[in-house]
């Protein structure tokens, strides 16, 4: 890491740990999902501290990477599961937040994890297929279906700083 780089700090990640809870209750009330489907969809939230090096990525503030996991019973492979990884990009999001006043980091980790859960809700409900989401064309097409599903869950939600981050998304919103 370069000195620009850094880590979340503890008051960051609890932030970071209310975002996360926050999200999962709104994209289970709006797909109407249990929290025993939700953990159909395994994954896991990670920070910078976390990541492996392939992991980190300069451009995006967090990303969905999918793996295939499999149950072993003895030496037979029983069943197989996607599983995720939300990879938080700390020093992106920080720099962000120090560069525009308008955003606060609990309503800006909350849209971020928002609209990654609303990715992974649709991989497992095969409405987008993880191995055509790094597609260009698709990628793009996929990213403005999922910042206009974010915005529709956060829309009225009582979170002071929200409408400035759903205004910071603006240029995906549009048709």
């Amino acid at each position: 890491m370069d000195k620009e780089e850094r880590d979340f700090n503890q008051n960051e990640l609890k932030e970071l740990e209310d975002a996360v809870l926050i999200a999962e209750e709104l994209v289970s009330n709006y797909y109407k999902m249990s929290s025993t489907q939700w953990f159909k969809s395994r994954y896991d939230i990670k920070t910078l501290k976390e990541l492996k090096p392939e992991e980190i990525v300069d451009g995006p503030f967090a990303q969905v990477l999918g793996y295939e996991a499999k149950k072993q019973d003895g030496a037979v492979s029983i069943s197989a599961m996607n599983y995720y990884n939300v990879c938080f990009q700390d020093s992106a999001i920080l720099r962000k937040i120090a560069q525009n006043s308008e955003l606060m980091l609990l309503p800006f980790l909350v849209y971020i994890t928002v609209h990654e859960l609303v990715h992974i809700v649709r991989f497992s409900k095969f409405e987008q297929r993880y191995l055509a989401s790094s597609e260009a064309q698709c990628a793009m097409e996929e990213e403005r279906k999922v910042h206009q599903i974010t915005a529709s869950i956060l829309k009225g939600v009582q979170i002071s700083g929200i409408d400035a981050v759903i205004n910071y998304y603006h240029e995906w919103l549009i048709n």
